[in-house]
């Protein structure tokens, strides 16, 4: 599962292929559109929950409010279920699905939006191989650095002066997720630890030099 962009995604993957998958695009709603949609799945497979051995899930980066409600929710099923949860970089199942689906073969970049008039963004030599640690910046800051390069995901899509070369897919997919995280795991791998990557702090803080008000 993945909720560090705009689209809430969930797949079930046997260790071979996926077998069912669901994906919506809505900023506002992971937290209602995102056990709904492991209902669906898990149904559409004809299976039930306990079937599951183990958890994926995007760790971003992604802004902190949506990216954690996947975080939670996977946890959750790891800790109720007594199976493994890992973690995957979101922007390698956007560069994963670039590769396997849209026959991008590298370099490229891939960008998220990262709202603020930002992006989160990496390069990668191919589809399964990053050349770096994900960052956070504005496009102008980065476009002389990706010119050239085909551009995955929204970001490009959203700032096409700065990434001229825009590529799909714009959001991730669950299904690319897993499908990457079976093959690096059957290649014996390690995959991330289930924790964020918010690369930034969160849009809401407590004010500095606020008046503390208390009763007489």
């Amino acid at each position: 599962m993945d909720t560090a962009t705009p689209a809430v995604t969930v797949a079930l993957h046997d260790g071979a292929s996926v077998i069912a998958s669901s994906g919506q695009v809505d900023a506002r709603r992971h937290g209602e559109l995102l056990l709904p949609a492991v209902d669906r799945v898990l149904a559409e497979a004809g299976v039930k929950l306990d079937a599951v051995t183990g958890v994926v899930v995007g760790v971003g980066p992604g802004p902190y409010t949506g990216l954690r409600v996947g975080l939670v929710t996977a946890a959750t099923f790891g800790s109720a279920l007594a199976v493994p949860v890992h973690g995957i970089c979101t922007l390698d199942g956007l560069a994963y699905a670039a590769g396997q689906d849209g026959g991008l073969e590298g370099p490229f970049a891939v960008a998220t939006d990262a709202r603020r008039k930002e992006v989160y963004w990496a390069r990668y030599e191919d589809a399964r191989t990053r050349t770096g640690d994900p960052a956070v910046d504005r496009p102008a800051d980065i476009a002389a650095e990706l010119a050239g390069l085909p551009v995955v995901g929204a970001g490009a899509a959203l700032y096409p002066d700065a990434f001229p070369d825009a590529r799909g897919p714009e959001h991730v997919s669950a299904a690319s997720l897993a499908s990457l995280a079976a093959e690096r795991l059957a290649a014996g791998q390690e995959l991330l630890e289930p924790q964020p990557l918010y690369l930034r702090r969160p849009d809401a803080q407590v004010p500095k030099n606020y008046k503390v008000v208390t009763p007489k």
